[in-house]
């Protein structure tokens, strides 16, 4: 008997080798990848440092609110590196967030109580709202901690100027501000913070054409921070340089349109040159961007006074001296009367206004109330005369004015001052 050979099908042998080929390939280069089921996908973290390298480069072109949102994503990476804290302190500042300034640099002296910068951060952002004392202890100790910090020397003249300002400490603030300016300048000469110190001691002594230079050095450095525009601005106006002045606080407006403050720069100085059409229609931009704040109200409503608008001038101030509810029933607190400053200008303009539309009931308290609490300002005194005029006139009224000073027609504040 012979046996029957089975013959070897080289197809399916070579199909089986490649099935089994894949089948390893899968098992072990594929599978690994594949992630368990109910298990959460891994999500890739940043680093600390991309997010502080991507806020200074926001910095650089401006966009302050983005880069403290990414300084803060850098702190929730690494809650722990103090630097971080300090530069969003800084940023903070140059926006205007003086209170979230103040916490950040006082959380980095949490974490290292020797840090010279936080210390002077943090004094700078007292600074801007007005703890003198305190901000001058907080740079004293920096400059203890680092008496070469160029910085912190430019910070320490804008303090020393701003208490001699407020007459808070002694009587040659002003004079170490200035010393303090050429110091900082001399230690950090290629920095914002160096040259815009310097231009405003120089505002401050009313060097305006000097201020201009160093303004404009600080903006040569970084074009696209806001403040430093609005202080060119400002120097500007004070020259008579309208045009300018306008054109810099247009500038710093595109680069923070929220901020009402150069939308009421833009108003006060149309003002100063007499179109007070162009003037109201920046003065009602800057309480669409604030409007609970009662002064910006004032400011429009004298805008629409001079425009002889006189129902919306008598809402606008009655709003901002007597506070009320804005269209949006947000509250509106009234403003506390002041001697000093342009309130005295929105109480009489308000009279004034309030005896146009022959509301003297309204008006003669207000008039008798300035002639009263302010006898030595003769625009205020003026005004107030011709309010009790024009009621005499509209209601056979005849008052008596603790003083008598000829009458004028409305006599605007001196607007060189913002």
């Amino acid at each position: 008997m012979t046996r029957k050979r089975f013959q070897v099908n080289g197809f399916v042998v070579a199909l089986l080798l490649i099935l089994i080929a894949i089948g390893y390939y899968v098992d072990t280069v594929v599978v690994p990848t594949i992630p368990p089921p109910f298990v959460p996908t891994a999500t890739p973290t940043r680093s600390p440092e991309s997010f502080v390298t991507e806020a200074q480069a926001m910095f650089a072109q401006g966009k302050l609110l983005q880069a403290i949102e990414l300084y803060t994503e850098a702190i929730r990476s690494n809650p722990k590196d103090d630097s971080v804290y300090v530069y969003l302190a800084q940023t903070q500042v140059f926006a205007g967030q003086y209170t979230d300034a103040q916490s950040n640099a006082e959380n980095a002296l949490l974490l290292n109580p020797n840090n010279a910068m936080a210390h002077a951060v943090l004094a700078w952002s007292l600074d801007f709202q007005g703890k003198y004392v305190e901000a001058m202890d907080a740079i004293t100790r920096s400059l203890e901690l680092d008496p070469n910090n160029g910085i912190a020397h430019a910070y320490n003249a804008e303090i020393l100027a701003d208490a001699a300002t407020a007459g808070v400490g002694g009587l040659d603030n002003l004079t170490r501000a200035a010393d303090e300016s050429r110091v900082a300048l001399s230690l950090s000469p290629n920095t914002i913070e160096a040259n815009r110190a310097r231009g405003y001691i120089l505002e401050v002594t009313g060097n305006y054409e000097e201020a201009i230079q160093f303004y404009q050095a600080a903006i040569a450095i970084n074009g696209n921070i806001p403040d430093l525009h609005m202080a060119l601005g400002r120097n500007y106006r004070f020259l008579g340089v309208y045009d300018k002045a306008i054109e810099e606080f247009t500038r710093a407006n595109s680069l923070n349109p929220p901020d009402p403050m150069p939308d009421l720069m833009i108003s006060r100085t149309y003002s100063t040159i007499g179109e007070y059409a162009k003037a109201a229609q920046f003065a009602e931009s800057s309480v669409n961007d604030a409007p609970t704040d009662p002064t910006l109200r004032g400011n429009y409503g004298v805008m629409l006074y001079h425009k002889m608008d006189w129902v919306e001038a008598a809402t606008q101030l009655g709003m901002a001296v007597n506070g009320g509810q804005a269209a949006d029933g947000q509250v509106v607190s009234p403003i506390p009367f002041a001697t000093e400053g342009r309130v005295v200008e929105y109480y009489f303009t308000y009279a004034l206004a309030l005896a146009r539309l022959n509301r003297c009931g309204e008006a003669l308290p207000i008039a008798q109330m300035l002639l009263g609490r302010v006898p030595s300002n003769e625009i205020a005194v003026a005004n107030s005369n011709e309010t009790i005029r024009m009621c005499e006139s509209n209601l056979s009224v005849t008052p008596s004015p603790t003083l008598s000073i000829p009458t004028v027609t409305v006599t605007p504040a001196p607007t060189s001052t913002p």
